[in-house]
Order: C-alpha cells, then sequence, then structure tokens
C-alpha cells in the first residue's frame, strides 16, 4: 500500500516538477531544456521498464543539466531504493528535499526513510511539518504517535493518539495504545479510563478484556482478573487461552471440578498450540501423586485434535504410567510410535514395560527394531538378549549378549548381566562349562548380584552341577535378603536336588505364602508332596499350577502320568 503510494506521489510530483520549471521559465525550445525534457523522458521510460541501472544514468544526466532539478534527485532516490542501496536512497531524497523543502511526498519519504534508519529525532521533525500540512492525515498522526513513544514523549504520543480518534471516533486499537503509554507514565488509572471508555462502545471487545486480565494479573489483583476472565470466556467460549488462564485459576485454588471444566474448553478450544497444550498436562503431572481421571481425559482431547502427532499418545502413556495402569501405558507409548519411531525415551518405555509385564514375544520383536534404529544403546541390546533367552532362541541370545558386552562403557552391572543372560543360554543348551564360564564371569564383574547369584545357583540345581557351589551361591543370597519368594524358591530346588524333600516342601511353602498362587511355587508344592510320597497332594497342586496358567511342557506330563518329572533346565 506504501508502495503504491510512493509510486503515485512519484508520478505527481516529476509531473508538478517538470510543469513547474517550464511556467518558471517560460522556455520550451532552448537548447538544455530540450535537452532535458528528452533525457527525463528517457529516465522515466527506463524506470517503468524496470532498467533501473540506465535510469540512474539518465537522472544523474538531468541533474548535470539542473544541478537543482529536485525531481530528478528525487527519481534517483526511487532508483537506487529499487536495487537496495538505501545510502544512496538516503543521500536524494535529502537533496530533493533540499532543493525542494515545500514539497510534502518528499518530506513523507524523507520522514519514513529516517525512521527505517532508527533517526527518531530527525523522523520527528518530518512528521510534525507533515501533520501541520495535513492536520487529518490518520496515516501520519498514527507515525508521529509512533515515532514519538519511541523518543519517550508519551504525552504527546497519547495527543497525536487522540487527534486520530478526534475523527475515527474510539477504537479498541487505540485506547489500548494509550492505556500502555499512560501505565508507562505511571499513570494507571487514566489507562483503566481509556479501557473503560472503550468498553462503553465496545462491551465485548475481547482485546480490551484480555487487556485489562493482564493487566490485573500483573498487579497480583487475582479477584479481579478472575472476574474478567470469567467475562472474558462468556463472550468467547473457544478462547482457549482465557479458559487455560481460568482453568490454572480454579486448580490452584483447589477447586478441581471448575478448574477442570475450564481446561476441557481449552482443550476444545481454538488460539492454543499442542504444545502449550502438553505444558498443561505435564506441569500437573509433576503436581499428582495418583492422576486425576479428568486429567487422562484432557490427554484424550489433545489426541482427538492431534490424533496424528506422538505427543499426546507418549503424555498419555505417562499419566496412564504414573496410576500404575502399565497395560493402557503400553499401548499408548506403541501409539506414539506410530508417529514417532526416532523418539528413543518412548522405545525405552515400551521396552521396559514389554519387559515387566513379561510380553517376552513382543520384547523381542520390538528390542530388534529399536537396536536396528540405536545400534549404539546397550540397554537395548539387552533387553534383546533377555527376551531371546525367554522365547528360547538361545543361540541368537549368545550371539546378542556378545555383541551388547562390547557397546558397554564404564557400566560393570550392564556388562555382568550380559554375561548372566549368556550363562542362561548356555546352560538352556546343555553347554554347562562354557555357562559356569560365563556366570563365573559376570559375578567376577558384579560379585555382589544377587539376582546372579540366585539364578546361577538355580542353574546348578536343575542341572545337577555342582550342589554344593549352588547351595553357597543361594545361601549367600538369603543372608542379604531372607524374605524374597523367588530367591526361597531357588533355596527349595536345590534342596530337592539333595533329596531333603521335607525342606524342600518348606521353602516351596515359604515362597508360596510370601507369593500367594505363583504357578511356579504350587509346581514346586506339587513335587515335593510327590517325592514325599503323597501323589493325591502332588496332583492337586499340579493342576493348580496348570489352572494358574503354568505352560510348563513338563507339568503336563506329571499330571497326565501321575509320576513326578526332573523340570527342564
Amino acid at each position: 500500500m506504501k508502495q503504491f503510494l510512493y509510486t503515485c506521489a512519484l508520478l505527481f510530483v516529476f509531473t508538478s516538477c517538470g510543469t513547474k520549471k517550464t511556467a518558471e521559465t517560460g522556455k520550451t525550445n532552448s537548447k538544455d531544456d530540450l535537452a532535458y525534457i528528452q533525457t527525463f523522458h528517457n529516465a522515466m521510460r527506463y524506470k517503468v521498464k524496470g532498467q533501473t541501472q540506465n535510469a540512474i544514468q539518465a537522472f544523474d544526466s538531468c541533474l548535470v543539466i539542473r544541478p537543482t532539478d529536485d525531481a530528478a534527485a528525487y527519481g534517483l532516490s526511487q532508483c537506487y531504493l529499487q536495487i537496495d542501496n538505501k545510502t544512496k536512497a538516503a543521500e536524494y531524497t535529502e537533496l530533493a528535499s533540499k532543493l525542494d523543502p515545500n514539497n510534502i511526498w518528499y518530506t513523507q519519504e524523507l520522514g519514513y526513510m529516517y525512521y527505517n534508519q532508527g533517526k527518531f529525532t530527525e523522523a520527528e521533525k518530518c512528521f510534525t511539518k507533515m501533520v501541520k500540512a495535513q492536520p487529518n492525515n490518520v496515516d501520519w498522526l498514527y507515525a508521529h504517535s509512533e515515532i514519538l513513544k519511541r523518543l519517550g514523549r508519551q504525552n504527546e504520543a497519547i495527543n497525536s493518539l487522540n487527534k486520530m480518534e478526534d475523527q475515527l471516533g474510539v477504537l479498541p486499537d487505540l485506547s489500548i495504545q494509550k492505556f500502555e503509554l499512560y501505565l508507562s507514565l505511571k499513570q494507571d488509572e487514566k489507562g483503566i479510563q481509556e479501557i473503560q471508555k472503550a468498553r462503553e462502545v465496545f462491551p465485548d471487545d475481547l482485546s480490551l478484556i484480555g487487556t485489562l486480565v493482564d493487566y490485573y494479573f500483573s498487579k497480583r489483583e487475582i479477584a479481579k482478573a478472575q472476574s474478567m476472565l470469567v467475562e472474558l470466556v462468556k463472550n468467547d467460549p473457544s478462547n482457549a487461552r482465557a479458559n487455560l488462564a481460568l482453568g490454572d485459576l480454579y486448580y490452584r485454588q483447589l477447586n478441581k471440578p471448575e478448574a477442570y471444566k475450564y481446561f476441557k474448553a481449552a482443550f476444545q478450544g481454538t488460539g492454543v498450540d499442542i504444545d502449550t497444550k502438553m505444558s498443561v498436562l505435564l506441569e500437573m503431572y509433576e503436581k499428582q501423586v495418583v492422576i486425576d481421571k479428568e486429567l487422562i481425559e484432557l490427554a484424550d482431547l489433545l489426541i482427538a485434535s492431534y490424533p496424528n502427532d506422538a505427543k499426546g499418545h507418549s503424555v498419555k502413556g505417562d499419566l496412564l504410567l504414573r496410576n500404575n495402569q502399565k497395560e493402557e501405558a503400553l499401548v499408548s507409548y506403541k501409539n506414539a510410535l506410530k508417529f514417532e519411531e526416532t523418539k528413543f525415551p518412548i522405545w525405552n518405555q515400551v521396552l521396559m514395560l514389554e519387559y515387566e509385564l513379561t510380553k517376552f514375544d513382543d520384547l523381542y520383536k520390538d528390542a530388534r527394531a529399536c537396536s536396528a534404529l540405536f545400534p549404539t544403546i546397550s540397554s537395548v541390546q539387552l533387553l534383546y538378549t533377555i527376551a531371546c533367552v525367554q522365547i528360547d532362541h538361545f543361540q541368537e541370545a549368545i550371539d546378542a549378549a556378545d555383541m551388547g558386552k562390547d557397546l558397554v562403557v564404564n557400566d560393570p552391572v550392564t556388562e555382568a548381566e550380559f554375561y548372566a543372560q549368556k550363562g542362561d543360554a548356555l546352560f538352556s543348551l546343555k553347554k554347562i562349562k562354557e555357562g559356569i564360564e560365563s556366570y563365573d564371569k559376570a559375578l567376577e564383574i558384579d560379585p555382589n548380584n544377587l539376582l546372579t547369584k540366585n539364578n546361577y545357583a538355580m542353574r546348578l540345581a536343575l542341572s545337577n552341577t555342582d550342589l554344593a557351589k549352588a547351595g553357597k551361591l543361594i545361601d549367600e543370597v538369603l543372608a542379604v535378603s531372607p524374605n524374597t519368594a523367588s530367591f526361597i524358591n531357588t533355596k527349595g530346588l536345590v534342596y530337592l536336588k539333595v533329596l531333603n524333600f521335607k525342606l524342600a516342601f518348606e521353602q516351596f511353602k515359604l515362597a508360596d505364602e510370601l507369593d500367594k498362587d505363583n504357578k511356579d511355587y504350587v509346581e514346586h508344592m506339587g513335587d515335593a508332596f510327590f517325592l514325599l510320597g503323597d501323589t493325591a497332594k502332588a496332583l492337586e497342586f499340579w493342576k493348580k499350577a496348570q489352572s494358574l496358567g503354568s505352560k510348563n511342557k513338563s507339568l503336563s506330563k506329571k499330571i497326565q502320568t501321575k509320576t513326578y518329572v526332573d523340570p527342564e533346565y
């Protein structure tokens, strides 16, 4: 718009100047006049055609013929602007204005040029002259107020805005600008009066209400701010920012029903991006030990608005996990991976939950996929190794462990775990000697790891190998952790293998009391009953283990044959 204005002004300048010169000289047929007119017309033609360099040369020639020709100087300023030579443009704009100080278009061009250069004192002189010449020009009045504000002359800026208001009437934007100027003068009451005056004309204007909301918040006048927010939301129910602010106020006041009502409106409204909504969810997540169901509902609203963005699915997973809803959290994290598979923290949550929920088939598949994306992360390779062991991919587990231990840097616990998992796989392949070597290496690196000692003792017992060592290992474990059911169960297996069936039964029973209805402990009690000569009780406990979900092949065989079968290792 401004460029169009300047173009029109330029044509007007050129036309008026040419006429003026002719009138002053009264000569149109002198050699110089004819050369000037021809050169000037060529310059204009070049300029219109976009041949800027040719236009510059022609306008320069005009100034050679008439050194005091303001139109040629102005033409040069415009040409230099076209090639972004601001220094030359400024030089010739100043020359044009100096040659014809009464030309208001030159003054306008000079004023805006000074403003863009940050020369506000010089710009203010130009605009003072301009608004004096055309006191009803609201564009110039507005620009003048901006310049005065930059110069710290707030009262004069307010006066300039008042002159605009006299012509245009009360407008929210002008009132807000005057409000801000009054605040900078520490005349808050006058500023508020400006807003209230505007609200008499525009009672439901959102910018005016929002201005008061922000002001009252800045002054910590919370009650007034809250009252204005209620009014703002009433007039603009879909204003997400206002709803968020109101929800936050009610939440701080411990009025959760009202808070969630406005949060819900905010999440369904417009004007707030996904990151802002995420920050609200995460802030409340940090404050809640048990996540409110309404907060999870907000996460669902976020997902509904951005179904293909991983953020909503991921934060819902965090909320559900805080409530120990692991199955549901896993679903959310997996949904997040559909839209953002390069975020390792999401992968890590998926893999850890699959491990905790003993979803080893899924863990095998997902850990394998994750290791392809993040091949240097040892924890991923470890979970992959564990999954391989659990689903009987023993050779693959050995290969994965060998690869994983080479990824470990300054982490003896993880390195030892790779050796322990490899030991498990080797025992399962009946490579007892290699399995012992691997477990021994694990304990050499991490000698106090109770789980490794327990698993090693169990492997030795199940394979009927070095039962004395197995007993020593599990005794060391129980000395540190005497009430852990799985450790007590291992002690029972060692007693079983040394044919002390009564002590074995006592250990299995104790483990069952600590971890009721564990299918493994129930099956082992059945084993002890059989070996103690009570086949009926043995069958009762074996069948109970089967009903608890045991899929142990040897268990089915025990029930069918009604006899004890050594557990597989």
